[in-house]
């Protein structure tokens, strides 16, 4: 088979096209002839040799795809052959065959295209978990989400929304504010000309963010603590500006705030089976209905990877960047 492989840690073009026996699917597992597959941070992380694969993955990049199911392991009983799927993988995602677990697959919502369905696993498991369980946000509170116009950050602001929650987001530029308000902002800040801290202050009359989405670390982490309202929650899914900071941690006992995190690569089948049939219950129904859905940034064929981990690499997206590996 076709496949993009990681030739040595580095920059974009190192990432070479590849020829790959079809892998077989074990127990539990099914196959994917891949039509379309995400590009995330983590690819780049682990293009970088900053994020190896876990155990028992394939070294090949790639948490997302979507394509139709062609063969079985044993003991699987949900899928069959021709069933037509998006799965969240702990890697091998850029290749024309990718094994997925069958549990932490899902079908294609109605409607969707297979690009449009290979945007969501890892976003949208991401937000779930992040958002709603370890941030408990609630209808009617305020979240603040850094990087709004990012993959993450487009799911984030549609599914707080269609919950009843108001999002208040940072982003780079006014074109991309603009997008954010579009699908559903209450108020987009472009951190290069406004300060976010009092900018939440503002827009919630004092209250504050009730949770806080940060995919940037660094010296937002104390200034996350000045916007979260009392009682507020932060939750770190990446440091784009730093694992290391300066806090004043009085904030965070005064306030009586929660700052929690999580990764999701590394975390077991069983977990990321409990996700997918949550998200199947209470967010398929609204992909189907288009109430929510991936905003797609740019689209590039499987051979030329390189050139989405350039456009991720510009921060000039907005949404995300797919590969089309039919």
């Amino acid at each position: 088979m076709n496949a993009i492989a990681i030739t040595e840690p580095g920059g974009p073009k190192v990432l070479q096209p590849v020829q790959r026996p079809i892998p077989e699917p074990g127990p539990g597992e099914v196959r994917i002839a891949v039509r379309a597959a995400g590009v995330n941070r983590p690819d780049m992380l682990q293009r970088q040799g900053a994020y190896p694969p876990p155990k028992g993955a394939s070294d090949l990049p790639g948490l997302e795809v979507s394509g139709t199911i062609d063969a079985l392991g044993e003991g699987v009983s949900r899928w069959s052959a021709g069933n037509q799927v998006c799965a969240l993988v702990p890697g091998g995602g850029y290749a024309e065959y990718c094994i997925a677990h069958a549990s932490n697959c899902l079908p294609l919502p109605a409607g969707f295209t297979f690009t449009e369905a290979a945007a969501v696993p890892e976003t949208f498991f991401t937000v779930w978990h992040n958002v709603f369980e370890r941030g408990g946000l609630g209808r009617g509170e305020t979240m603040l989400v850094h990087g709004g116009a990012s993959g993450i950050g487009t799911t984030a602001i549609q599914l707080a929304v269609a919950f009843g929650a108001r999002v208040i987001v940072t982003a780079g530029t006014d074109e991309k504010c603009k997008a954010c308000v579009a699908l559903g902002a209450h108020r987009a800040i472009n951190y290069r000309s406004e300060d976010f801290v009092d900018a939440v202050r503002n827009a919630t009359d004092g209250h504050g963010a009730d949770v806080i989405l940060d995919m940037v670390g660094g010296d937002y982490i104390d200034r996350n603590y000045s916007a979260a309202a009392i009682d507020g929650r932060i939750v770190q899914i990446a440091f784009l500006k730093g694992r290391k900071a300066e806090a004043d941690f009085s904030k965070l006992m005064m306030k009586r705030l929660t700052h929690t995190g999580s990764t999701l690569r590394a975390r077991s089948v069983e977990f990321k089976a409990r996700l997918a049939s949550e998200l199947d219950e209470a967010v398929w129904p609204l992909l189907e209905q288009r109430k929510v859905a991936p905003v797609i940034d740019m689209i590039f064929p499987l051979a030329d990877a390189w050139r989405a981990h350039e456009r991720m690499e510009e921060s000039a997206h907005t949404g995300k960047i797919v590969l089309d590996v039919a």
